[in-house]
Parts: C-alpha cells; sequence; structure tokens
C-alpha cells in the first residue's frame, strides 16, 4: 500500500523554525521526485519546495527561499522539509508529495502522491 506519513507540524512563534518530515512505504522511493505544498483557509494550495531524484537539484518558492531546506534520505525514505524564521504567513497546511518522473516540478499535477497535511500554525 502507497502512503506518505507527514509529521512535524505544530504551534510556534514567528521567528521560530520547524522540521517537517514525510515518511514514504509502498513504492520505490529513490526513483521519485519530492516535493512540499501547503494551503490556507480560502487560498490554493501553493508550492513551497521540491528536490529531484537523487538530490542533485532542488526548488524553491520565492516565498520561503532562504528560509528552507528540503533534504532527502533516500535509505529512510524521507524527505524534509526545514524552515526557519517563520512568519504568520507561513500557517498552513503543509503536504508532502512524490512525482513518479523523479522531477522537482513546481505544478501539484505533476505529482502522483500526497500525504493527509500537517498543520503549521505560526503566531504572532
Amino acid at each position: 500500500q502507497v502512503q506518505l506519513v507527514e509529521s512535524g507540524g505544530g504551534l510556534v512563534q514567528a521567528g521560530g523554525s520547524l522540521r517537517l518530515s514525510c515518511v514514504a512505504s509502498g513504492l520505490p522511493f529513490r526513483e521519485y521526485g519530492a516535493g512540499w505544498f501547503r494551503q490556507s483557509p480560502g487560498k490554493e494550495r501553493e508550492f513551497v519546495a521540491a528536490i529531484e531524484r537523487d538530490a542533485e537539484s532542488t526548488l524553491y518558492a520565492a516565498s520561503v527561499k532562504g528560509r528552507s531546506t528540503i533534504t532527502r534520505d533516500d535509505a529512510k525514505k524521507m524527505v524534509i522539509l526545514q524552515m526557519n524564521s517563520l512568519k504568520p504567513d507561513d500557517t498552513a497546511v503543509y503536504y508532502c508529495a512524490l512525482d513518479s518522473a523523479g522531477n522537482r516540478a513546481p505544478f501539484a499535477n505533476r505529482y502522483d502522491v500526497w500525504g493527509q497535511g500537517t498543520q503549521v500554525t505560526v503566531s504572532s
């Protein structure tokens, strides 16, 4: 059974940090590109960061670039998003997704597998 499980969300004060993790099962994780997206109430799901298969290339949304780092651990079938200097605007449900083409696309429709999401709330 293919499954993605996110963890690491929570309530944090502005300026703080969070480390979001996503563990995959039921698929050859190392063949997939991985991405993080987020969605807040009343808004469309938006791209946050992505990493290619083999971790040779990453991509970040302008809103998080310089404050966030996406990495992957293929042995653990895990993708991690480290977020620093958090702002209230970062408040959203964060979703992990995998792309069977192995790319780091910033478009949600390129991803085949999605997790259930983890809530991140940043207080001012």
